[in-house]
């Protein structure tokens, strides 16, 4: 899986355009779909097939962000978490949108080495969402096998601390982007049975989101 979330300069390489709300090479592209990372996958996927790019499962994402730890943050519990391991609202319930995205590598990594899996933006998975998911007891397990809303997880810059606990989870349509959504990618073909789905479909052109006013608007979502 990638370091970080794709960077806004990664993503006009690719693309040839930025979308983000949240201005800056080195600041993860935001406000981009689950559709407009399946459209950015396929087009670097152009050049380097060989790597079998894609969106991380929701179990892969997860054990990514906990690296080994069983507690709500990589780094420890609520009483360890600060501003200055990540980048959310500063309260453990309430959001606030007087908040943005940061650089890339702007807070410490966790032991594996991996930045931001806790806040910053909400990262998008391949899985459709199951409520039920992680009821009983699997290795590698997947989401559902179709649905109307795909994985989100980590948090963002705009989220209250306890949505940005390695356990937390959330979801939103697959063509809604807002400027606390991102994503980041991960190498190589899925291991069970349920292949990847193609995105040769997707324009990655409908745009559903509200990025939030700069004075006192709500996001939307």
């Amino acid at each position: 899986m990638t370091d970080t979330t794709v960077t806004q300069a990664l993503w006009q390489a690719v693309m040839g355009n930025n979308p983000s709300y949240f201005k800056g090479e080195q600041r993860l592209v935001d406000s981009v779909s689950w559709e407009d990372a399946q459209a950015f996958l396929q087009k670097l996927s152009q050049a380097y097939p060989q790597l079998a790019l894609r969106l991380p499962t929701e179990a892969e994402w997860e054990c990514a962000c906990r690296a080994g730890t069983n507690t709500a943050f990589a780094f420890g519990s609520k009483a360890e978490l600060n501003l200055g391991r990540v980048n959310y609202s500063g309260e453990w319930n309430n959001h606030n949108l007087k908040g943005a995205t940061q650089p890339v590598k702007t807070y410490p990594p966790n032991t594996w080495g991996l930045y931001e899996m806790h806040g910053n933006v909400w990262e998008w998975c391949e899985d459709w969402y199951a409520s039920d998911y992680g009821a009983e007891p699997q290795t590698d397990p997947r989401g559902a096998g179709s649905g109307e809303q795909r994985v989100v997880r980590g948090g963002s810059w705009f989220s209250g601390g306890r949505y940005c606990r390695s356990a937390d989870r959330d979801r939103h349509a697959p063509d809604n982007w807002y400027s606390y959504l991102g994503f980041r990618f991960a190498l190589g073909h899925l291991s069970s049975g349920i292949g990847q789905e193609q995105a040769g479909s997707l324009s990655g052109q409908a745009r559903h989101g509200v990025a939030p006013a700069r004075a006192g608007g709500q996001t939307a979502g």
